[in-house]
């Protein structure tokens, strides 16, 4: 059964759960400093705005396929990379996509910026609500992006798919978070970029949701929605 959102009770919200990438981690400049230092690394020889012109839809649709269950974390891994290569038509041997897939996850979580507005939204969240991230990164990788960034100790929990052995928009995912920080769906809120797996996955299980909709995408009225971390202080 789908749970449609009501207007929210802030009064009634105890608890905020968070997106990492895209939400709060500034993924794709971050993505974008790795790719320059491994491609310097190993001496692949491409213009780093062609080959991230193509990879970021490539990746976003592998990142697709891995939520529904159809690759595995090793196809993710090393399909978004050679896909990538092909589409640029770009020599590159299997051995050494497999190293740049490992050096990018080794290296990704070392840059640590984050999206505008983050450190301020969760100071002034922090006093009000227990603070908690959802995230279908993976495990490792996650954390050390938590920490690098300053932003680990605003966080009471963190559920990875990793941990639970499913993904967003799964339930059991929401439903680990949930008991996880020991809190009822009704007295949640999730925050996310993504619609499937963030906004319709948590409204689907009882909890509120906010599509953190930086770009602009056309959305369902009866979505909640801001364009800026800041505006959730209209929220919440």
């Amino acid at each position: 059964m789908l749970f449609w959102n009501q207007p929210m009770e802030s009064n009634q919200i105890t608890d905020v759960f968070f997106d990492l990438d895209h939400t709060l981690w500034d993924f794709d400049r971050n993505s974008a400093m790795t790719f320059e230092k491994i491609f310097q690394i190993h001496s692949i020889n491409v213009n780093l705005h062609e080959f991230l012109e193509v990879y970021e839809p490539i990746n976003l649709e592998y990142w697709k396929l891995f939520r529904e269950d159809r690759i595995d974390k090793a196809s993710l891994r090393y399909g978004r990379l050679k896909n990538s290569f092909d589409k640029i038509a770009v020599s590159v041997s299997d051995e050494v996509i497999n190293l740049l897939s490992e050096d990018y996850i080794t290296y990704l979580p070392d840059n640590n910026y984050l999206l505008e507005g983050t450190f301020e939204i969760l100071n002034y969240l922090r006093p009000k609500y227990h603070l908690h991230i959802i995230t279908n990164g993976f495990h490792e990788v996650q954390h050390g992006k938590l920490k690098n960034s300053n932003i680990a100790p605003f966080f009471k929990t963190v559920t990875t798919s990793e941990m639970v052995g499913v993904k967003k928009p799964n339930p059991k995912i929401f439903y680990h978070a949930l008991g996880l920080a020991g809190v009822e769906a009704k007295n949640s809120v999730m925050i996310g970029d993504n619609i499937e797996a963030d906004v319709l996955g948590s409204m689907n299980m009882g909890l509120d949701a906010i599509c953190f909709n930086v770009h602009g995408t056309k959305l369902d009225n009866h979505i909640k929605q801001v364009r800026n971390l800041l505006e959730l202080k209209s929220y919440l």
